[in-house]
């Protein structure tokens, strides 16, 4: 019998509902059968401080595999993810928060493994807006742009663990704010603004209160706002470590890319690129998304139109889901081309409302696929 907390799969638990696990004393003996409700928060905190256990094989599945699921799952797997993983970034932190996190990501990781194409489809797509809560949808994009950049960079498994997990709680100290702030037309007031410059600091406090102790992930956060000779903030330090300048870089890199800024990728591309001045870690977003990353919505030399679902062999010459014929009409399903014959090649990127069609993200996943 492998035990844990039960405070350590507290995502798993609904008040009201049937308990899908037994819960026991930390004498291992049965406190609780699975059916069994909790009701109220109180009483899960109750079980929580006197140290109720699980037994880790008694928890059932989390769902499909990530590795080995049908592609048609993939995009429900993803919605999944990244609810539960919000569950836990928006949740207290507690004793227990590295063992819930690690059991959250773990699958995110999985997907991001499965399909980087489908996971920047995330990041450029917006389909979270509006579902997920903005702050939580925005420390998911970060850690994905941060992971398939320090892959890019050759990073090992250590830095690029510890650089996600801090990509993923950078600002666990304003998630509450940064929801606000989604829909706030006014001025920042002086309270939002000091909460904004101080939250490095403060989010970093936050996971050190809840026991972590990796330094790299630590001070990746503490230091995600900070640049290299002083120009950053809250500390403006001089020297900075290589985890929190990626993960500043794909933060605003992110940014850029999001519904709220708008911007095209290839805009967002360059303009991370100029103001880094070619920066290695700049260039390895940017060849890791391409100039026309999965997601953006083009127009080919044919004159046909459609959305972005694979890169290519080259930066510029991906695959696209067809949507709309050359004479600018919808198709009845989407056609998949590639981009790399001149006569097909991509000559612009369009809004989305230039395609006139819906086309479900299942749809656009299978025809993703190899």
């Amino acid at each position: 019998m492998q035990l844990c907390p039960l405070s350590s799969v507290r995502q798993r638990l609904t008040l009201g509902a049937p308990l899908p696990f037994n819960v026991r004393n930390a004498d291992r003996t049965l406190l609780l059968a699975r059916g069994q409700v909790i009701r109220c928060e109180n009483q899960m905190q109750a079980l929580f401080e006197r140290g109720a256990l699980v037994d880790l094989d008694d928890l059932p599945p989390r769902g499909p595999d990530p590795a080995s699921c049908p592609r048609e799952a993939l995009v429900e797997l993803w919605d999944r993810t990244v609810d539960r993983l919000g569950r836990i970034l928006k949740s207290s932190v507690h004793a227990d928060f590295l063992a819930a996190l690690n059991e959250s990501a773990a699958p995110l990781i999985a997907l991001i493994e499965r399909d980087p194409d489908l996971a920047i489809f995330q990041i450029v797509r917006h389909e979270s807006a509006g579902r997920t809560h903005p702050g939580v949808a925005h420390s998911v994009h970060t850690a994905i742009a941060v992971r398939l950049a320090g892959q890019r960079l050759g990073w090992d498994a250590h830095m690029l663990r510890s650089s996600f997990r801090a990509a993923l709680t950078m600002n666990l100290s304003i998630l509450e704010l940064e929801g606000r702030l989604a829909t706030q037309a006014t001025p920042l007031n002086a309270a939002q603004r000091e909460a904004i410059d101080m939250h490095p600091l403060r989010s970093a406090e936050i996971l050190q209160s809840a026991g972590i102790t990796d330094a790299i992930w630590l001070g990746a956060v503490a230091q995600h706002h900070e640049v290299d000779g002083g120009t950053g903030y809250p500390r403006r330090l001089h020297s900075v470590h290589e985890a929190a300048a990626l993960v500043r870089r794909a933060d605003a890199y992110t940014t850029m890319l999001s519904a709220r800024a708008a911007m095209k990728p290839q805009d967002a591309a360059r303009a991370l690129y100029l103001d880094e001045q070619g920066h290695p870690m700049a260039a390895a977003l940017v060849k890791e998304f391409g100039i026309y990353p999965p997601g953006c919505c083009v127009r080919l030399a044919s004159g046909e139109m459609g959305i972005v679902v694979k890169r290519g062999p080259a930066s510029n010459t991906p695959i696209v889901a067809i949507v709309v014929n050359r004479l600018g009409e919808p198709l009845l399903a989407p056609v998949r081309r590639s981009t790399a014959k001149p006569e097909l090649a991509i000559v612009d990127v369009v809004a989305e409302s230039r395609l006139k069609v819906r086309v479900s993200r299942e749809q656009l996943a299978l025809l993703g696929g190899d």
